[in-house]
């Protein structure tokens, strides 16, 4: 018989938080360490322990036992303790592709006061795999993968070892453990017992192999040390003779699979298919206010905070790398996939939406600090207050602006610098006391308010950079707008009318194409739990939708916006079992604003829930007249097509899947269908599931809410068996009470990649931000002695790259500009035009490391031949 090498690797899966609490799991963590740091200094035959691939751990554990460090310092040194690259555990489905590489890059770096890291992008437990993993992997010069859920044969391969590509060519060696983690966990001595598993394990390990390794992983969630290992792997060795059961690490594994590595196969692809284990496509959906809140967190970082701070560091001002790192840890916790799936106790997810809540303040306050420092030095005029504009995309944008200013004054002017007058609609007016303002002025006994004014005007600011306006009062009385009752909506580009039921027609003036009935809201029954979305059985269900209500519908301009709000009722029962019979008892009351402004493509839309319903499902349909066989989503650092049927649905269950395999899929903020000369997109900032429906699957269908009350349940409709993870109570995911989300509608020219789509939502989720510059403030600064200009670019895009983010580099020695193809059929070329000079340009990684010289011309850098979905990071010495 074939020998095999069976690589016994201990190790344990760290949840930081699950049904339990970080603080319940870090006592366990504490007693768990000192075995494995005993262990591993006193026994040498205990080779080697892997500590799960993340960082985080270390840090909860230095944060209670901080004079351990050299001893763990010495241990991974002495290559016995493995820890990295990661920082925590991410997901790879949910989370953008920045975030993905900042758990790396801060992973690693943590990882550098030790001595090394495990140069493996090891993922034991993530519910999907993206396929730009191994770009993402590269980029960090890892060329070695490992992870379970989400592959079957029908990626090309039945092997378990096989070189995994990005579309763009990036390549890893990928080992799949096709029976998870765990499959050594707790493994006895007893011969029978042994043997009953072993047989069973040994039979897929080996169908799967393509070389003479084996990997049996010795460890579980929150698994403390088996101590009599080497009993087990006696025993191992004595019943198997035709194998070799040894202590091992991963990294020993890989040097065995290479002895074969011209027989791999090499596949394409993200790994989504459960047919041999659970990846819960639906998971997306779950406890959507806590994956709202994540993903505008995420663009205001790396849309909005970091390019400012790389502005105002190109300006002179600190940037501040240790409080943004902190913000990106405080996130990161929340990533690993339990976490960010949101399949974990009420108690967990008020833990996790609190770390939302607290990163949020703090990305806020940063921001508004930087907006501050360049205001404060930008140039005076006439004494008048200023109101700095900042435009932190890659190109000169003319939009509409909304503005808060405060002035004590009835009435004001806005003009640029060269005193040319910038007309302004009041939207809103309110007193507000001055002590908000700063608490010294009442100290002094001047008790006069302050008028706040929500204002709107339109600016064009330049790209990558500020325009600075200056406020002057007036002797007069600036009375807000009155809203002009109108019948539709219209801008430059679309009309906008309305249907009795509250749906929308949507008119693209250019295309001279008409979408009828858009915002149809589907409610209906949800039988699943924190994992999957499953429905009653079909005669059990009941689907609700607003087609036949009556709705109310107010429709007006504000001068440079056009809105409409739209209210209705849709009665509904009240949980499954009414559901079941059929019986109406409660209700859920809706409110749609739709807003469509002055120059702008695109009409936005904003849902306002108030649930009062249990264990069930809303979604909106955009219909479009697309007839489609596949959708166009965005994914991290590019785009991906998928079929909107799933082809294994009509053999899953006879191949005894282990979920349905339904086509509701993940996506960062946009999704599209097109017929190659026109199309409709839907983009989001917080909304990241879609399903295309219908019986020509012609229409969007996005998940706004669920509303599911257990942890796990078993037997589901869509995914038969056992429960996942526990049968525990949730009645916090029942998502009752008021809740908003919002998404926009665009429609183009062109497929969807065509039709500009990633540069609308670019647009759409990088807000212009406003600083208005009085004389009072509570917090005070000195000023530096730094004179800035009035108006200021720090450079501009020409091309079709998209750009993900504009940052300084960790040594702070560049400045980091990353870009990205998002197409998957084309190269294409960037531009970027600096408005200052540099003293020089590398190509880096995604490291923030030099791995090349780029030529340049004056202030111009030429990126030629952007792979299809490939991201590039350029830095720039200013």
């Amino acid at each position: 018989m074939k020998k095999y090498k069976v690589h016994v690797v201990p190790h344990m899966h760290w949840d930081r938080e699950w049904y339990f609490t970080t603080e319940e799991s870090r006592i366990l963590l504490l007693n768990n360490m000192e075995e494995i740091l005993d262990r591993l200094e006193t026994d040498p035959e205990y080779k080697y322990y892997v500590l799960d691939g993340q960082t985080a751990i270390l840090e909860d554990y230095f944060a209670i036992k901080p004079e351990n460090k050299d001893r763990i310092k010495a241990l991974v040194q002495a290559g016995k303790l493995i820890i990295g690259p990661w920082y925590s555990q991410t997901d790879s489905i949910v989370v953008n592709g920045e975030s993905i590489t900042r758990n790396l890059l801060y992973g690693i770096k943590d990882c550098r006061e030790f001595g090394s890291h495990m140069s493996i992008g090891y993922i034991p437990d993530s519910f999907g795999q993206s396929e730009q993993l191994p770009q993402i992997f590269n980029g960090f010069n890892i060329d070695r993968s490992m992870f379970w859920r989400g592959c079957s044969e029908r990626h090309g391969t039945d092997k378990t070892e096989f070189y995994w590509e990005s579309i763009e060519g990036s390549k890893v060696l990928n080992q799949v453990m096709p029976l998870g983690y765990a499959i050594g966990k707790y493994l006895p001595t007893d011969k029978e017992g042994l043997k009953k598993r072993l047989d069973t394990y040994l039979k897929v390990l080996e169908h799967g192999a393509t070389g003479e390794a084996l990997i049996l992983p010795n460890g579980h969630d929150q698994m403390p040390l088996q101590k009599n290992i080497f009993e087990v792997m006696d025993t191992l060795n004595e019943m198997y003779p035709e194998h070799e059961f040894f202590m091992s690490n991963f990294d020993e594994v890989y040097k065995d699979i290479e002895k074969n590595a011209d027989k791999l196969d090499t596949i394409r692809g993200e790994f989504i298919d459960g047919k041999y284990m659970r990846v819960h496509r639906s998971i997306s959906s779950t406890r959507m206010d806590i994956k709202d809140i994540h993903a505008k967190l995420e663009y205001r970082i790396t849309n909005v905070l970091e390019p400012l701070a790389a502005l105002a560091s190109s300006l002179g001002f600190e940037y501040h790398h240790g409080l943004i790192e902190h913000i990106w840890k405080l996130i990161m916790k929340n990533h690993a996939h339990d976490s960010i799936g949101c399949c974990c106790s009420d108690k967990v997810h008020r833990e996790i939406l609190e770390r939302f809540v607290l990163a949020s303040d703090k990305v806020e306050s940063l921001i508004i600090h930087y907006k501050r420092k360049i205001a404060d030095h930008s140039p005076a005029k006439d004494g008048a207050d200023k109101l700095v504009v900042y435009n932190l995309l890659p190109n000169k944008v003319e939009r509409v602006v909304d503005a808060t200013v405060r002035i004590r004054a009835n009435d004001f002017s806005l003009k640029d610098y060269e005193g040319n007058t910038v007309k302004y609609n009041v939207i809103s007016k309110q007193e507000i006391d001055p002590g908000l303002i700063d608490r010294q002025i009442v100290h002094y006994g001047v008790y006069e308010p302050f008028l706040e004014y929500e204002i709107q005007f339109e600016a064009a600011v330049p790209a990558m950079g500020y325009e600075t306006l200056y406020i002057s009062k007036v002797d007069a009385d600036n009375s807000p707008v009155k809203p002009e009752a109108k019948e539709t909506l219209e801008n430059e580009f679309y009309t906008v009318s309305f249907n009795e039921n509250g749906t929308i027609n949507l008119v693209d003036k250019e295309l001279d194409r008409e979408y009828k009935n858009l915002l149809l809201l589907e409610e209906g029954s949800d039988d699943g739990d924190e994992y999957d979305y499953s429905p009653l059985r079909p005669e059990e269900e009941m689907i609700i939708t607003n087609e036949s209500v009556k709705a109310d519908i107010e429709v007006f301009s504000l001068g440079l916006e056009e809105k409409a709000v739209i209210k209705y009722r849709l009665d509904l029962p009240q949980n499954l079992e009414d559901r079941k019979k059929k019986i109406i008892n409660s209700y859920n009351d809706f409110e749609v604003e739709v807003s469509l402004k002055k120059g702008q493509k695109r009409v936005d839309v904003k849902v306002t829930i108030d649930n009062n319903v249990s264990d069930h499902r809303l979604r909106m349909h955009l219909p479009t007249p697309y007839k489609s066989s596949i959708s166009v989503a965005d994914q991290q650092f590019g785009s991906i097509e998928r079929p909107v049927h799933d082809t294994a649905m009509g053999v899953w269950e006879k191949e005894k899947w282990k979920e349905m395999p339904v086509s509701i899929y993940s996506m960062m903020s946009l999704v599209g269908l097109h017929n190659n000369e026109e199309g409709l997109a839907v983009i989001t900032n917080g909304l990241r599931e879609y399903e295309v429906i219908g019986e020509s699957y012609d229409t969007l269908a996005i998940t706004l809410m669920r509303g599911i009350g257990v942890l796990g349940k078993e037997e589901l409709y869509y995914r038969p068996g056992r429960p996942s993870g526990i049968k525990l109570p949730t009645p916090d995911s029942q998502m009752l009470g008021k809740q908003s989300y919002e998404l926009s509608i665009y429609t183009h020219k062109g497929s969807t990649l065509e039709g500009k789509t990633f540069k609308a939502a670019k647009d759409y989720t990088t807000s212009y931000d406003v600083y208005n510059k009085i004389p009072y403030d509570a917090m005070k600064l000195n000023l530096e002695d730094l004179k800035l200009p009035v108006s200021y670019s720090l450079f501009e895009a020409e091309g079709k790259a998209e750009l993900s983010v504009v940052k300084m580099s960790e040594n702070n020695e560049y400045l980091v500009v990353r870009i990205f193809n998002p197409y998957r059929d084309r190269e294409i070329d960037e531009t970027l035009i600096f408005n200052r000079e540099f003293k020089e340009v590398k190509a880096g990684n995604l490291n923030e490391e030099v791995v090349g010289d780029l030529s340049y011309q004056e202030n111009k850098v030429k990126i030629e031949k952007l792979k299809p979905c490939q991201t590039r990071t350029i830095l720039f010495k200013l």
